[in-house]
């Protein structure tokens, strides 16, 4: 049986939309930057990307307290439990409209291939990008690229660029994989989200329900 619940707090979803916006303003100011095409103009290009930039790092910075302050850093530890079933689902299941092996609860709201996803991203990818953004902006402020050159962080800039961009098509489509095409969406503007619950799930505790996820 399917019973709704709030997957999300308040202040996720103004994470998730937050970076959301700032992302795609600093892809359309980068890759304007980068000389891809002409929009905005290089200056005011510039200043947008920056400004975006030390927005998201702030961001960044109260999530981080936020998820350790409240524990909620636990649902991004990665795991193997289900990640043979969910991926299986992907590579075919999902095909043949076959039930998704992983059901979320507040407990885990993500399932194994989202979290290797978020790990990868979090971890390798975004720390990529803010390193080698400040050294650039440090290059361009003192007027002189000391090691490492210009050119190599440059190149791991676009590169983790070009990363987000593969992150970002990943993650729409992951959006659009549920019962419905919004279903995913929905719960990221509302916070709620129906889920499959077994009944024995809704005759015990909240917590010993999400377990059973």
């Amino acid at each position: 049986m399917k019973q709704t619940i709030r997957l999300f707090s308040r202040f996720e979803i103004f994470w998730h939309w937050s970076q959301a916006v700032l992302i795609f303003a600093m892809l359309i100011t980068g890759f304007e930057l980068h000389g891809s095409y002409g929009l905005l103009g290089y200056g005011l290009s510039a200043s947008v990307h920056v400004a975006c930039a030390v927005a998201l790092m702030l961001v960044w910075v109260f999530a981080v307290f936020w998820h350790f302050a409240t524990g909620e850093w636990r649902q991004y530890v990665p795991t193997t439990r289900k990640l043979a079933a969910v991926a299986e689902f992907y590579a075919r299941g999902i095909f043949k409209g076959e039930e998704h092996p992983f059901r979320p609860s507040r407990v885990r709201k993500h399932n194994p291939i989202q979290l290797v996803a978020y790990l990868i991203y979090n971890v390798i990818v975004s720390p990529a990008i803010w390193i080698t953004g400040l050294l650039y902006l440090a290059y361009s402020m003192i007027g002189v690229a000391p090691w490492p050159p210009l050119s190599a962080v440059a190149f791991v800039h676009v590169a983790a660029a070009y990363a987000t961009v593969v992150f970002v098509i990943g993650h729409v489509y992951m959006i659009t994989t549920g019962e419905t095409v919004f279903q995913h969406l929905k719960a990221m503007l509302t916070g709620f989200e129906a889920v499959e619950v077994a009944p024995e799930d809704t005759a015990g505790s909240a917590r010993a329900g999400d377990r059973e996820s």
